[in-house]
Formats: C-alpha cells, sequence, structure tokens
C-alpha cells in the first residue's frame, strides 16, 4: 500500500491569500465541463464528474483504489480516450491559474512596496548590503557576471505551437482580471476567448502526426527565444536598475548579465539527422527570426522618434549616417518621402529598416554585421541624450539596444556536442588506420599534437570524416558572417581521457577552423557517468599540463568550460551517488584550476526530473561548492521545464531575476566555512557508496530488471513518441545504452519516480544506525548540499504513488513478485527516513504550496494512470498493432507528464 492510499491526516485548505487562485480554477473548471458538454455529451460529463468524485474519495477519505480502478476497467477505447483528454484539460486548466496566481502574488509584493519578494533581485540586494557588500563590489562582480540558460534539443514535452498561443490568450484574460477590476460586460467578453481557445483546444491533437525535424525543434525554441525572452530582456535589466536604486540609493550602468544558448542544430550526439546541414539550417532560422524581431522594434521606434527639425535639435551625424545608409540602397529603394523630411530620426529608421531587409535578403547594402546596427542605434540614443530626448524616445531605444546587443543576428549562441566515439571514427578514416582508438594513449597524443600543429593526414578525403569536417568548415564560416558568439563551446559527450579533448582541436585543425593560428572554440568536456565524474581532475590535470592544449587554453583567455551530467550519473548510480560526485568533482576540479592558474567555467547539464538535475535552480546555485559560481551560470533548460520557465513573460521574468540573484549570493556572500563540513563530506562519501551499491545491485546487476523495466513502464510507448528528432538510444543494447531522458520518463509515467529516490532510503538507513539520527538531522539541517538532496527525494516522493505503481508492476507478470517488494520496500525506508532526519510526520509538511499544487491535480492525474494500464494490457495483447489504442496511450502518456510535472 501507497502512504497515498490512505485518508489525508489534515485536508488541505486554500489560504486566505489563495483566494482568486481557488476562484480561477473554479472558473477554468466550469468551462471545461460546460465545453465537455457540448464537445461530447452531456452524459460523459456526468461520466467525467462520477471518477472525479470516486478519485477525490479515494485521496481524501480513504476509499480503495480498486474502487477507482473499477469505474475504468475496459472502458471502451473512444470513451478512454476522451476521459483521458478531459482530466488532461482540467489540469491544463489548473496549471494555468496557477501560473497567473504567481503572477498575481508578485504584483501583490510590489504594491506592499516595503516588502520586496523573498528571491527578489531587491530581496536579495538588500541581504547583500546588510551583510557588507558596498555598492563598489557589487559593480566589480557585475562586470564579471555572465547568465546563460541554454535550449536542448531533446524534449519530454513539446506543446505544439498552435496550442501556445491559445494558452497565451488564456492567460492574457486572466491576467486582464487578475485583481477583479474588469467590467460585466468585459468578463464576458474574456470569457468567450477563454472558451474559444478550449474548445479549440480541445478539437486539435496534442502532438503532431509525424516526429518533429530538427527545424521543427528550432522553431518550437524560437517561439521562446523571440515570444517571450525578446520582450521581457529589456524588463529584466530595468528591474535590476530599479533594485540596485532602491538598495543602494544609486543608479548605475548595468553591463551585459544575460546570455542564452542553444543545442537545437548543433547536438549531433548519437543524432545522424544533426551535422553541418542543420547547423547552417538553424543559424539561419535564428537569423531570420532575430531580423523580423528588430524590424518590428524599428517600425514601432518610427511611431515614437517624430521629432521634427523645428522643434528638436539632434546630432549632426543623424544626417550623415541617412545618406550614407541611403548611399548604399538601390535607387528605386531610395524614394523622398516629402511628409517625413522634418523628422530626422524617422528619415534614419527607414533606411535602417531597408537595410535589414537588404539583410534578409543578401542584398548590397546588408548590414555586415549585427555590430554595424548597433552602430547605428547608438547614434540615435546619443543624439537623444544630448537633445533633452530623456522622456522623447531614448527610453524605447534602450530596449532595443538592450536586445541587440544580446541576441545579435544569431539570437542564441548555438553549441555543438558529439560522442568522443565519433570524434575516433572520423579519426581512424582519416589516419587509415582501423584501430585508432586502441593504439596507446601517449601514441595517441603525441599523432595529435602532430596534426594540430599542421601536419597532413594519410587520407584527406576519407568518407569517413567528411561529416565530421564539414561540421568544422561550416562553423568556420558562419563564425564570419555571424560573430565569435554565434557558438557556444564544443561540448564532447563521454570524455575519458585529454585525448577526446585533443581530437576536437585536431579536426577542426584538419578542417581549417582556424582563426589566428587557433581554433576559436572552447572546447568542454562532458563528464557524465559516476566513474567519469571521478576521473575527472585527473583527465583536466593531463590537459592542464599538455603544452599544445594549454597554448589553446591561454588563446581562450585561460577559459576552461567543463560540462557536468546529471542524467546519466543518476541512471548509472542513482541520484545519491550523482549528486555526492557532482559536488565532489566540482570541490577537486576548482582546487586543480587554482593551482594551474586556470578560470573554470561549469556548464551544468540538468533536466527537468529531480534524477536528472531538476528542482529549483536557485537553491541548487546556493547548495554548490564554494567558488564554483563566481558569476557565472551555464545551464541547459529542456522538456517540460521550458514552458514552465519561459512559456509566460511575467514568469521567465521571474525566474531569470531568481537565477541573477542567487548567483549573486552565492558569488558574493557564499556560507561560511563550516568546521563540520570535512566530516560530513566524509558521510557523503560513505552514504553515496551505499545507496550506489543498493542501487546497482537491482537496476544493473539483476539479470531480469532491463525485462521488469520494459514490462512495468510504458517505455514501448514512449519509444514511439513523436516528441524529439532524436533516437531513443545512442546504440543498440540494455539500459546502459537507453538515453536518460526515456529512462527517467517511464519511471515518472508509473508514478513510481523510482529514479529520484532509489538506493536513498538505504543509504539514509544506513547513516542512522551507523551515525545517529542527530548527525544525520544536523547535516539535512545545516548543509545547502545535503539539504537540497533530501528536499527533491520528499518532493518527488510526494508525487510518487506506490499503488498506482502496483498496478503497472503486476503488467510484469512473474517479475512483479521478484521486484515490487524490493522497491515497495526501499520507498518505506527512504519515506521514514526523510521524516526521521526531518522531525515530521508527514512528506511536504512545512510546504502547503506545493501540497496544494500535488492535491488540485490528482483527481485528473489517477484516473490517466489507471486508464493506461487498462490500455498497455489491451495493446500488448495485440502485440502491440492496433494504432488506435496507440494513439489513446500517448494521450495518456502526454497528459501524466502535464499533471505531475518534473518528468523528463
Amino acid at each position: 500500500m501507497s502512504p497515498n492510499d490512505g485518508p489525508l491526516r489534515e485536508p488541505l485548505e486554500f489560504a486566505d491569500t489563495d483566494d482568486l487562485l481557488r476562484d480561477d480554477v473554479r472558473r477554468l473548471g466550469a468551462m471545461v465541463g460546460e465545453m465537455l458538454a457540448e464537445q461530447v455529451s452531456a452524459e460523459f460529463l456526468a461520466r467525467v464528474e462520477q471518477v472525479r468524485r470516486t478519485a477525490i474519495a479515494r485521496r481524501e477519505q480513504g476509499a480503495p483504489l480498486e474502487a477507482l480502478a473499477a469505474t475504468l476497467r475496459e472502458a471502451p477505447l473512444a470513451e478512454a480516450d476522451a476521459l483521458v483528454r478531459a482530466f488532461a484539460a482540467y489540469f491544463g486548466a489548473t496549471n494555468l491559474a496557477e501560473r497567473v496566481h504567481r503572477i498575481r502574488r508578485r504584483r501583490d509584493y510590489q504594491r506592499m512596496g516595503d516588502a520586496p519578494q523573498p528571491g527578489g533581485l531587491e530581496a536579495v540586494l538588500r541581504d547583500l548590503r546588510d551583510a557588507g557588500v558596498g555598492l563598489d563590489e557589487l559593480q566589480a562582480m557585475l562586470a564579471r557576471t555572465c547568465l546563460e540558460p541554454v535550449f536542448t534539443a531533446h524534449p519530454t514535452e513539446a506543446v505544439r505551437r498552435a496550442l501556445l498561443l491559445k494558452e497565451k490568450t488564456i492567460v492574457e484574460r486572466l491576467v486582464a482580471d487578475i485583481d477583479r477590476g474588469r467590467t460585466p460586460p468585459e468578463r464576458r467578453a474574456d470569457d468567450a476567448r477563454i472558451r474559444q481557445s478550449l474548445t479549440t483546444t480541445w478539437q486539435t491533437n496534442e502532438a503532431p502526426p509525424q516526429k518533429p525535424s530538427v527545424g521543427d525543434e528550432v522553431e518550437h525554441i524560437g517561439y521562446y527565444l523571440a515570444n517571450v525572452l525578446y520582450r521581457v530582456l529589456p524588463v529584466f535589466y530595468e528591474a535590476f536598475g530599479d533594485a540596485v536604486e532602491a538598495v543602494y540609493g544609486t543608479r548605475i550602468a548595468l553591463p551585459a548579465l544575460l546570455r542564452f544558448g542553444t543545442w537545437v542544430g548543433g547536438d549531433m550526439d548519437g543524432n545522424p539527422n544533426v551535422g553541418a546541414a542543420t547547423i547552417r539550417d538553424a543559424l539561419a532560422a535564428q537569423r531570420a527570426l532575430a531580423l523580423s524581431c528588430y524590424l518590428a522594434d524599428l517600425r514601432a521606434l518610427g511611431d515614437i522618434l517624430t521629432q521634427s527639425r523645428s522643434r528638436s535639435g539632434h546630432a549632426p551625424e543623424i544626417d550623415a549616417r541617412t545618406e550614407a545608409n541611403r548611399a548604399l540602397l538601390p535607387a528605386d529603394a531610395v524614394h523622398a518621402r516629402p511628409r517625413l523630411a522634418d523628422m530626422p530620426y524617422r528619415q534614419l529608421l527607414w533606411t535602417m529598416r531597408a537595410r535589414l531587409q537588404a539583410t534578409q535578403a543578401g542584398g548590397a547594402a546588408a548590414y555586415p554585421d549585427a555590430a554595424a546596427f548597433i552602430d547605428d542605434l547608438q547614434l540615435i540614443d546619443d543624439s537623444l541624450a544630448a537633445h533633452r530626448g530623456g522622456h522623447a524616445g531614448r527610453f524605447a531605444v534602450q530596449r532595443v539596444l538592450r536586445r541587440a546587443r544580446t541576441f545579435g543576428f544569431h539570437m542564441a549562441a548555438l553549441d555543438l556536442r558529439q560522442d568522443s566515439a565519433a570524434h575516433d571514427e572520423a579519426l581512424a578514416a582519416l589516419e587509415a588506420d582501423a584501430d585508432w582508438s586502441e593504439r596507446p594513449l601517449p601514441s595517441r597524443v603525441a599523432r595529435l599534437h602532430a596534426l594540430i600543429g599542421g601536419a597532413s593526414v594519410a587520407m584527406p578525403d576519407a568518407g569517413g570524416a567528411g561529416s565530421a569536417l564539414e561540421v568544422f568548415r561550416t562553423v568556420h564560416a558562419l563564425r564570419g558572417a555571424l560573430g565569435e558568439h554565434a557558438f557556444g563551446p564544443y561540448i564532447i559527450s563521454m570524455s575519458r581521457t585529454a585525448a577526446d579533448a585533443l581530437a576536437v582541436l585536431a579536426l577542426a585543425r584538419v578542417a581549417g577552423c582556424v582563426e589566428g593560428d587557433e581554433v576559436p572554440l572552447d572546447v568542454a568536456p562532458l563528464f557524465e557517468t559516476v566513474d567519469d565524474l571521478q576521473a575527472a581532475p585527473s583527465v583536466m590535470r593531463a590537459l592542464f599540463e599538455d603544452p599544445v592544449y594549454r597554448r589553446h587554453l591561454d588563446a581562450r583567455g585561460g577559459r576552461q568550460v567543463v560540462m557536468l551530467g546529471y542524467s546519466d550519473s543518476a541512471k548509472d548510480g542513482g541520484i545519491f551517488a550523482s549528486r555526492w560526485s557532482l559536488q565532489r568533482a566540482q570541490v577537486d576540479l576548482l582546487a586543480l584550476a587554482r593551482e594551474a592558474g586556470v578560470s573554470i567555467v561549469f556548464f551544468h547539464g540538468r533536466g527537468g526530473s529531480v534524477s536528472r538535475g531538476g528542482g529549483k535552480t536557485e537553491r541548487a546555485i546556493i547548495a554548490a561548492p564554494r567558488g564554483s559560481v563566481e558569476g557565472r551560470l551555464r545551464v541547459t533548460e529542456q522538456g517540460e521545464v521550458i514552458h514552465r520557465k519561459y512559456g509566460i513573460r511575467a514568469l521567465a521574468l521571474r525566474n531569470l531575476e531568481q537565477m541573477a540573484g542567487a548567483v549573486l549570493r552565492a558569488s558574493l556572500r557564499p556560507r561560511p566555512p563550516e568546521p563540520r563540513e570535512d566530516a560530513w563530506r566524509a558521510l557523503a562519501a560513505e552514504l553515496a557508496g551505499v545507496s550506489r551499491a543498493h542501487y546497482r545491485a537491482m537496476v544493473h546487476e539483476h539479470p531480469d530488471f532491463s525485462a521488469y523495466f520494459r514490462a512495468a513502464t510504458p517505455i514501448d510507448v514512449i519509444e514511439r513518441l513523436h516528441i524529439g528528432s532524436r533516437p531513443s538510444r545512442r546504440r543498440d543494447g540494455g539500459i546502459a545504452n537507453l538515453r536518460a531522458i526515456p529512462w527517467v520518463f517511464a519511471w515518472s509515467q508509473n508514478r513510481s519516480g523510482l529514479t529520484g529516490w532509489y538506493g536513498v532510503g538505504t543509504a539514509l538507513r544506513h547513516g542512522i544506525e551507523a551515525h545517529g539520527l542527530e548527525a544525520m538531522a544536523g547535516m539535512a539541517r545545516d548543509w545547502p548540499f545535503f539539504a537540497a538532496m533530501i528536499d527533491d527525494v520528499e518532493m518527488l516522493m510526494a508525487k510518487s504513488d506506490l499503488a498506482i505503481f502496483e498496478r503497472y508492476s503486476q503488467l510484469a507478470g512473474p517479475l512483479h513478485a521478484a521486484f515490487f517488494p524490493q522497491v515497495a520496500a526501499e520507498f518505506a525506508r527512504t519515506r521514514e527516513a526523510i521524516l526521521a532526519i526531518k522531525a515530521r510526520y508527514e512528506l511536504l509538511a512545512e510546504d502547503y504550496r506545493l501540497r496544494l499544487s500535488i492535491r488540485l491535480r490528482n483527481p485528473y492525474v489517477d484516473p490517466i494512470s489507471l486508464l493506461q494500464v487498462d490500455l498497455l494490457q489491451r495493446w500488448r495483447a495485440g502485440d502491440r498493432g492496433d494504432e488506435a489504442v496507440l494513439r489513446a496511450l500517448v494521450s495518456t502518456v502526454n497528459g501524466i507528464a502535464a499533471g505531475i510535472q518534473n518528468t523528463g
């Protein structure tokens, strides 16, 4: 039995501050019900309500799960599919109501004035000021601060753009009445728009009929870049400036703090669909997106900057630049508009628009680069500043300048990633040596040194190396056209030796990707498994001591990017061993970098789920080892996390502010040295070893576990989903070669969340028995690393449901009896240990808001889970050939993912 199977000890009520949230949930819920009655039937709505009431009775009154299962067993396929979509519509509405309520809470704090919102910039700056951080120290840190969210190419949930726009409409209508200030006619009009969006959503497939191409993924990420982040970027800087002024009493000029990156089109690791062509296409699409955004902004500026020569002065350079631009344009494009002849700014803006259009089309008048466009904008800004334009359009110009300096003509830096084995294959072809990867390491390093130095290869036209070399040729060409910020680091998956990094430099050199006699890319080893993380310091030491690589590093300003893999390390050794290996690697690499005189930048490969590094970003930043942040944060954003964090502008702004605040706090005033930390680290290492052994004994060492995994999870459905262009496996084989995303996704679908807690309970019980409960409680209370991990595990367990998971486990037949008792026992151990360490009587006892969120969704998610079990039985009984059942199963996968969140 799951601890969730009984009644709640204390019925959870809405807090007074959440009255309007409750109203929004009821309002949207009523509209969904009306829509279901209209689109299906009144009888169907009654059926939905019957199932929902039964689900609530199970959760809040202790009714048996079988009562709910009985209402759904062997439902006709059409009804099962409709039920899944109906429940998904209900909690989709709940999701939107909660997101709008976050905006409402932010506005409430802003109204109060004297109590800034916790985690916001003003609150963080107040704390730093009170801790002795003066304005000079703050500005010095800001000068070296860089926050860079990186959007990846392998989502577990990618909402169709058509549906994103419908969500946007609902959010806008809810926000319009966020404080209940709308008149009755206005509210009726809002309701009509919301009903329209809900109904057309119901009539639209959640997923396209075909697997998305890389181009589709580029378009998907482009939505967030252009429609959300492009809009909120200047607002972020304005809010930051306001916070500094409020705390320090001085308005300061803020340096560039934000950049954005993407893997879409550049992530070649295990994806045969990605290569030089997609790199070109992705950056071309991003360039077109940036240019279209600037054209829209210039049109808006033209409506603002209508100053007449006779009414306002302007710099003579404005007229000179206008004429210089005109001279570049075709004769038929330079037509005079006498009515605008007395408006110098509009005249210049017109020529700038014409040059941007030429840039789109590739004409002779094109801007050579983003810097030239920025120079024109800066000229306008300077002229306004010198001619009383501070309140006459300069604010709008500065917003466009902020955007242009951040997004350039490339929109987001494109990272490149490839498996180290692919580089070895290319080198084997170039060297005409099939045994290249088997050569002794010193021999390979010596040959790589020679290639980096310019030595010729044995087979320059080797076909097996063609795709790898073409990638570097493309990088070289596009850097010249788009600038140095168009590309992020070149990431090497499965990095295990210094030769893996040298191989990238050698291939780049052979391809001619060289500027000033050096390869113009940051080379970033990615350490993914627990063993690789433990070996990372020795690998990096070898690189830092390598004279050839050190020359490259010096040319890059002494900056080394190291990517840390949260996903594969957790799949390899369980969450405890993964988190500890990541923490230990950062500590050791920081010490090594200091010794070598190198600046190290950690790139965190986090996913959405807890077992893939998910959780609250700001808490993870604070829990990072001292000195590991230093004003820099580069982190992946992927899966449903992108939609949750960046789907709504106000929430995207809040997320960026929290990220910036946490980085400043961790950089300027990290937690003070803790004398107990050496003992804590030794204990954590011991517990991580216990946890890893227990996890691997079942997941990797039991001969039947792979079969159990395939039977007790919907992995066979997930592998057929149209949610990403990349295959679910790097290579053929068992669990070891399955990508971490479908691995975690499968275990979240069956409501066990196994990947986020298995092995933790055994380790915690060992710690309590061997070292005492107080020692464990002290770590959880006073050590941010341990506290964050325990909190993340607790959150995932609260979302898990072992009673529902048991239904999935029974799909495995005889293997159920072999594995389910082990899983259930470890779940109970983990829960009991966390409650003992925290001295609490229930999970999330101190997190009202998360408990409320889970409660609002469970009555809708639970029926979808049981329908998924029933449909899996039917589909597998028919040898997985029934496409109609598969379509219904896909709906259940999408529904469960949206309902429990933190899935992939």
